[in-house]
């Protein structure tokens, strides 16, 4: 599973993945709260990174967003906060 780069914007650095699986990541925040989930799909060239955001109201995982870069997906959730 990848990580968030040391060049990614700073208001996601201190986000933290935790590795749930081998293509599954938990997004936790510097509070040690879980924000997300990052699933990476396909591989090689095809490989992309969904986002899916948990909401109480809906009762489970919402899909918020399929990125080529891990770190677009760490944003988009960042952003649907």
């Amino acid at each position: 599973m990848s990580t968030i780069a040391a060049s990614t914007a700073h208001r996601l650095r201190a986000y933290r993945l935790v590795a749930v699986s081998d293509r599954v990541a938990r997004v936790v925040d510097g509070s040690g709260r879980v924000i997300g989930h990052v699933a990476r799909t396909g591989d090689g060239d095809e490989c992309r990174y969904l986002a899916r955001r948990y909401r109480v109201a809906a009762g489970g995982f919402v899909d918020v967003g399929e990125f080529w870069r891990m770190d677009d997906a760490v944003a988009a959730l960042h952003d649907s906060r």
